[in-house]
């Protein structure tokens, strides 16, 4: 093999190497129970999230995402720190699941909600029955307007 393809063959190993190793290096800030996305703490824990919601009569917005979804930023920049996202989201128990976990609740949830890709938003009442679904990214007028849904959805009793 000449010096030329091999010098390509080491740069683009090279490359890949920093790809992977800085998809992993993305700073999330969590604690033991909170996940911090755009300022908003996010319980980590369904279950605990679930029995809150019951005890709040509250809908649950479980929001899946992973630390290299590009959208996912933008939702921590642009929609999440609104005063007005964060007025609606006061309505709600809020709770994140990393779609990359391997944790069991975690496999669970991707499951049941048919959550494959990041990010997507499922409203929930406390029982897991689905309100309101938000597949992908929606603007700040248009994630209020999906809030404002399923606050009407849990208030009048109807499902998906």
């Amino acid at each position: 093999m000449n010096p030329r393809k091999s010098m390509t063959l080491v740069f683009l190993i090279l490359l890949l190497g920093i790809g992977y190793v800085s998809m992993d290096a993305a700073p999330v800030l969590s604690d033991e129970e909170y996940s911090y996305h755009g300022d908003t703490a996010w319980r980590t824990n369904f279950s605990d999230a679930r029995q809150v919601a019951a005890e709040q009569d509250k809908p649950v917005v479980v929001y899946f995402w992973t630390t290299w979804c590009t959208y996912c930023e933008d939702y921590n920049r642009k929609v999440y720190p609104d005063p007005d996202v964060q007025s609606h989201l006061d309505d709600f128990v809020k709770v994140a699941v990393n779609l990359d976990s391997d944790a069991p609740e975690a496999s669970q949830l991707k499951r049941q909600y048919n959550a494959d890709y990041p990010p997507q938003h499922v409203i929930v009442t406390p029982d897991g029955e689905e309100l309101v679904r938000i597949s992908g990214y929606a603007d700040r007028d248009s994630f209020i307007q999906y809030l404002e849904t399923a606050k009407q959805r849990a208030d009048s009793g109807e499902t998906r």
